[in-house]
């Protein structure tokens, strides 16, 4: 093979049986409504355990910051 050979076509699609998967088997991935499916209830659960999530990084974040603040000023000017 030489410099000047090209394997696949120009798009990185890997030519046409590649890009035929691709567009047939694979497809594109899509995020448009990715929470869909199943219940609402079931939707509703997900977002409930999501915001339970946030609010547990929320405090972990804050009591990492007030032990970082604590150590600041509790350990400076200590013999």
């Amino acid at each position: 093979m030489s410099d000047d050979e090209q394997v696949g076509d120009a798009s990185g699609k890997g030519g046409r049986l590649l890009g035929w998967v691709f567009r047939n088997l694979a497809g594109p991935s899509q995020v448009q409504g990715a929470v869909q499916g199943g219940s609402k209830l079931a939707r509703d659960a997900w977002k409930e355990d999501l915001e339970r999530r946030k609010q547990w990084s929320r405090e972990q974040r804050e009591l990492k910051h007030a032990r970082r603040e604590a150590r600041r000023s509790g350990g400076v000017g200590q013999p």
